[in-house]
C-alpha cells in the first residue's frame, strides 16, 4: 500500500507539472526546438519553473516507490499521471468529461488494476551484469534516438513530430526508472560510495536532460494532447520491459493471467489515447505559423 500511495503521489505531481510546463513551453522561441537553449529560455518563466518543481517532486516520489517496490508495479501506476493532468486541464478549461472522458478514465484505471491484479508483479533475482541488460537498453535507447531524429526531419507535421518526441521521451524515462531502481539498490547495499562510483547515476542525469529537451520541444510544437498520451503510454512499456528483462521482476504467466495482463495494457493505452484527445486538454498555440511557412506554395 505504501508503494501504491507513493506511485500515485508521483503520478499526481507529474501530471500537474506537465500541464504547467506545456502552458509555458508553447510560448518559447521556435528556433530553440530540440536544443538545450530551450531550457535556458524556459527557466525564466515562473509557470514552467513551478511545473518542473512538481515534476522533480514526482520523480523523487517515484524513485522512493521504485526503491520500495517493483518496477512492474510502479510503472503502470505512474501512467495515471494523465488522470491528474486531465483534472487540472478540466478545471482550467471548464470542459465536461462527457462519454469520451469517462470512458478513457475508466479504461485507464481499470487497465492498471487488471494488469496489477492478474500479473501480481513481484521481485526476483536481478541480473544487471548480464548482456541482456545492455541489449534491452540499447534497443530502447536506439529506438528513442531514432524517433527523435525522425521528428526533427518531419517538422511540417506538428502532430506527428510531437507524438514521436513523446514516445521517445517516454522510452528514455522508462530506462531512467530502471536505472533509478539499480541506483537505489547500490545506495542501500554499498552506501554513497557505491552510488557515486556507479555509472548508473550519471546515466540517469544524461537521460533526464535528453528526455526533458524532447518533452519541452514536443510541448512547444503542438497541443498537449498530441504528446502527453504518447509519453504516458511509452514509459510504462519501457519500464516493464526493463523490469522483466534484466531487473528480475516477475509476472504470473498462466494463460488466463497473460490474457488479463494483455487486456489491461491494451485498456491502459486506449484510455490514455481517449483522455489525451479530450477537448479539456490544453490546445496550446502550436506552430501554425511555422507550418504555413514550410508548406509548399
Amino acid at each position: 500500500m505504501t508503494v501504491i500511495l507513493l506511485a500515485l503521489g508521483a503520478a499526481c505531481c507529474l501530471g500537474l507539472g506537465f500541464v504547467l510546463q506545456q502552458a509555458a513551453a508553447q510560448h518559447a522561441p521556435k528556433q530553440d526546438y530540440l536544443s538545450l537553449r530551450l531550457l535556458l529560455d524556459l527557466v525564466r518563466m515562473p509557470r514552467w519553473v513551478a511545473g518542473i518543481g512538481l515534476m522533480v517532486v514526482g520523480m523523487a516520489l517515484g524513485a522512493i516507490a521504485l526503491g520500495k517496490g517493483d518496477i512492474t508495479l510502479v510503472e503502470p501506476l505512474l501512467a495515471t499521471n494523465l488522470l491528474f493532468a486531465m483534472a487540472l486541464s478540466r478545471w482550467l478549461t471548464k470542459q465536461r468529461l462527457g462519454r469520451t472522458g469517462w470512458a478513457g478514465l475508466w479504461l485507464l484505471a481499470g487497465g492498471v488494476t487488471a494488469f496489477i491484479v492478474a500479473g501480481q508483479p513481484h521481485g526476483g533475482d536481478s541480473d544487471v551484469g548480464q548482456p541482456t541488460q545492455w541489449l534491452i537498453m540499447g534497443v530502447v535507447l536506439g529506438t528513442a534516438l531514432l524517433l527523435a531524429a525522425v521528428a526533427k526531419r518531419e517538422r511540417v507535421h506538428i502532430s506527428l513530430e510531437a507524438a514521436l518526441l513523446g514516445v521517445a521521451a517516454g522510452l528514455l524515462y522508462g530506462v531512467q526508472d530502471a536505472l533509478t531502481r539499480i541506483s537505489g539498490d547500490r545506495l542501500s547495499n554499498g552506501g554513497w560510495v557505491a552510488l557515486l562510483t556507479g555509472w548508473q547515476l550519471y546515466a540517469i542525469i544524461v537521460l533526464g536532460v535528453l528526455a526533458l529537451v524532447m518533452v519541452q520541444s514536443a510541448f512547444e510544437s503542438a497541443p498537449l494532447r498530441m504528446s502527453l498520451p504518447a509519453l504516458t503510454a511509452a514509459q510504462p512499456l519501457a519500464g516493464i520491459a526493463c523490469g522483466v528483462g534484466f531487473l528480475g521482476d516477475q509476472l504470473v504467466v498462466t494463460t488466463a493471467a497473460l490474457a488479463w495482463e494483455a487486456a489491461g495494457i491494451a485498456a491502459v493505452i486506449t484510455g490514455i489515447v481517449l483522455i489525451g484527445s479530450h477537448p479539456a486538454m490544453p490546445p496550446g498555440a502550436g506552430r501554425a505559423e511555422n507550418v504555413r511557412e514550410l508548406q509548399p506554395h
